[in-house]
C-alpha cells in the first residue's frame, strides 16, 4: 500500500473535481478486459463505477502484472490521474500509476450471464452490489431521507412506537404472536394507536419504523417485514390528512426525481409519469369508485375492499394520484370515524398509485367518540383491558384527529418502477424467505 500512502482516498462519486490530478480509490474490481500492453479495470466504490486504464510502459512492470489476473470483486487500491472520457461508464476514465491488491476474490457466484430470481435472493447480499440494486437502494435512502425531512421541517415530533404490543389496531389475524415472559405479544403491524397517544401530547408526530404482517401472500406488492412512516395530528380532519398527503407525495417525489437522476436512468425508469405527480390529485368518493369498476366490467360490489385489479383499474383512469375516500364502516378498522351524515360510510381515504402500483398510503379521521369505540370494540371481539389505555384518550381531552401510513417499500417501487417489492429492502422477508 506504499505506492498510495501519501494521497487521501477520492470517492468515484467526486472524480470530476479532481480532473489532472492524482488521486487514490479504494474499492473492487467490477469488471477487468484487455490484453496485450493495455488493461482495462472497472472499479466500483460504492459511490459510483469508474473505467481505470493500465498502459504497460506507463505504469510500473510489478503493477501491470497485478492486473492480469484480478477476479471480480477483488478488493484493490489505485492510484491514477482522471480525465474525462464520454465514452466511459460515469463520464471519466483514469490513467493508473499504481495498483495494490488488498483481496484476491474467488470465483464470484453472480456472474453476467442471467441468474434465476431465487438464485439472486439466495446471494442476496453479493446481490446488493450490482449497479441497478445499489441504484434502487441509494433512491430508498434519498426517499426515506426526504419524507422525514418533510415532517421535521413542518412542526412534527418523531416519536417512536414500540414493537411489542399487547394489541392489535385491526385484530390478531395477520399478526406474529410472541412470548413475552408469562402473557402473549405482538410484532406491531403499526404505530398508530401509540401515535394517537403522542398527537394529544404533541399536536403533531410522526413515528418511523418496521411493522409486521403475517399475511400468507405471495404478491408482488406484499413484504412480512416493511418500513411505514406515520404521522398523526390533533384537531384534523379527513380533508387535512388528503391535503397533508398530496403535498407530502409531490415534494418527496420531486426530490428523488432531482436528487437520483443517474440512479432512475440506470434503472431504466421513465421519469415522465413521475413529473405528473403535482397536487391536487384526483378524489373519488367509494360509491363512485364501484360506478367506474362497473363502467369498466369488472365484477365487484358495494361493501366489498378492492383488491389489485381494482386498484389497478382505478388509477389507469387518472394521470397522477388518486384518493378513494369514504369506504364503508363495516370494512374499516374500528377505531375510525363515521361520516356524520351517511354513517355506513367511514372517514377513510386510500392514495393509489398510478401504473398498477395500488395503495401506498392508508388513513383516514379516528373516531373521538368513547361510547362509541366501547361499543365498536365489544362488536369486534377485542379484549377491552387491552385497549384500556387507548380508551383513556377520549376520556381526557378528546378531540378530532386523524393520520396515516405510508408504506416506504410500495411508494419506491412506485417511483422505481419495479416489478416487485423484493428489491426495494436490503434483505426482504418473504412468505417462504428468511434468509439472508
Amino acid at each position: 500500500m506504499s505506492e498510495a500512502s501519501s494521497l487521501s482516498a477520492v470517492r468515484i462519486e467526486d472524480i470530476g473535481r479532481h480532473v489532472g490530478q492524482e488521486i487514490k480509490l479504494r474499492g473492487w474490481v467490477h469488471q477487468r478486459r484487455g490484453s496485450g500492453k493495455v488493461a482495462f479495470l472497472v472499479l466500483r466504490d460504492g459511490s459510483g463505477i469508474l473505467q481505470t486504464v493500465g498502459v504497460k510502459g506507463e505504469l510500473a512492470d510489478e503493477s501491470f502484472a497485478r492486473l492480469d489476473n484480478l477476479p471480480q470483486e477483488s478488493a484493490v487500491i489505485v492510484t491514477g490521474v482522471p480525465r474525462a472520457e464520454a465514452r466511459a461508464p460515469g463520464g471519466y476514465e483514469m490513467a493508473l500509476t499504481g495498483v495494490t491488491v488488498v483481496h484476491l476474490a474467488q470465483s464470484y457466484p453472480i456472474t453476467p450471464k442471467e441468474h434465476g430470481t431465487e438464485f439472486l435472493m439466495d446471494h442476496r447480499h453479493l446481490w446488493l452490489r450490482s449497479p441497478r440494486q445499489n441504484a434502487i437502494l441509494r433512491v430508498r435512502a434519498t426517499l426515506i431521507a426526504a419524507l422525514r425531512n418533510y415532517f421535521d421541517s413542518r412542526g412534527f415530533v418523531l416519536v417512536d412506537a414500540p414493537i411489542f404490543t399487547p394489541n392489535a389496531c385491526e385484530g390478531t389475524t395477520t399478526l406474529f404472536e410472541t412470548q413475552y415472559f408469562d402473557q402473549k405479544a405482538y410484532l406491531t403491524q403499526s404505530g398508530q394507536l401509540y401515535m394517537e397517544a403522542a398527537a394529544m401530547a404533541f399536536g403533531k408526530v410522526y413515528s418511523f419504523g418496521p411493522t409486521f404482517r403475517a399475511e400468507k401472500s405471495k404478491t408482488r406488492r406484499h413484504l412480512i417485514e416493511f418500513w411505514m412512516l406515520e404521522p398523526e395530528m390533533a384537531y384534523a380532519t379527513l380533508e387535512d390528512v388528503m391535503a397533508l398527503e398530496e403535498d407530502m407525495l409531490e415534494s418527496v417525489v420531486g426530490r428523488v426525481l432531482e436528487e437520483r437522476k443517474e440512479e432512475l436512468k440506470r434503472i431504466e425508469r421513465d421519469t415522465s409519469r413521475l413529473e405528473q405527480v403535482r397536487k391536487p390529485f384526483h378524489r373519488l368518493h367509494y360509491d363512485d369508485a364501484v360506478k367506474l369498476l362497473a363502467e369498466k366490467a369488472l365484477p365487484f360490489e358495494w361493501g366489498g375492499d378492492f383488491g389489485a385489479p381494482d386498484e389497478t383499474a382505478i388509477a389507469e383512469s387518472f394521470d397522477r394520484p388518486v384518493f378513494v375516500h369514504h369506504f364503508p364502516t363495516a370494512i374499516k378498522a374500528f377505531y375510525m370515524e363515521r361520516d356524520p351524515d351517511s354513517p355506513r360510510h367511514s372517514l377513510s381515504v386510500d392514495c393509489l398509485a398510478p401504473e398498477g402500483y395500488g395503495e401506498i398510503t392508508g388513513g383516514g379521521q379516528r373516531s373521538a367518540d368513547l361510547e362509541y369505540l366501547e361499543g365498536q370494540i365489544e362488536a369486534h371481539g377485542l379484549p377491552k383491558k387491552a385497549f384500556e389505555w387507548y380508551l383513556d384518550l377520549r376520556r381526557y381531552g378528546s378531540v378530532p384527529h386523524a393520520g396515516f401510513g405510508i408504506g416506504v417499500e410500495r411508494t419506491l417501487a412506485w417511483i422505481c418502477g419495479l416489478e416487485h417489492v423484493r428489491e426495494t429492502i436490503p434483505f426482504p422477508r418473504l412468505l417462504n424467505r428468511l434468509e439472508p
